[in-house]
């Protein structure tokens, strides 16, 4: 995707700025899905995918809360 088109592309991203587009991108996602065209649609999920991917990227060894997990979420249902 071209800078112009969608911002800076997210590998050139100091870390807080990454943070903040995620964040940004999440905060928006529920209202373009509800009422944006399906080209703005396309081009909201182009960009958190590659937002995402880049966080992912460096970040490969993050730690999942244990709540997130399917265990966790089998434990939360089962009252155990």
């Amino acid at each position: 995707m071209a800078e112009h088109e969608a911002g800076v592309a997210p590998g050139r991203l100091e870390e807080g700025r990454l943070l903040k587009e995620l964040e940004a991108i999440h905060r928006t996602r529920h209202e373009t899905l509800l009422y944006g065209s399906a080209d703005a649609l396309r081009t909201h999920t182009q960009r958190m995918a590659e937002l995402e991917e880049e966080y992912l990227r460096r970040h490969p060894q993050r730690a999942p809360t244990a709540g997130r997990t399917r265990e966790g979420a089998r434990a939360r249902t089962s009252g155990g």
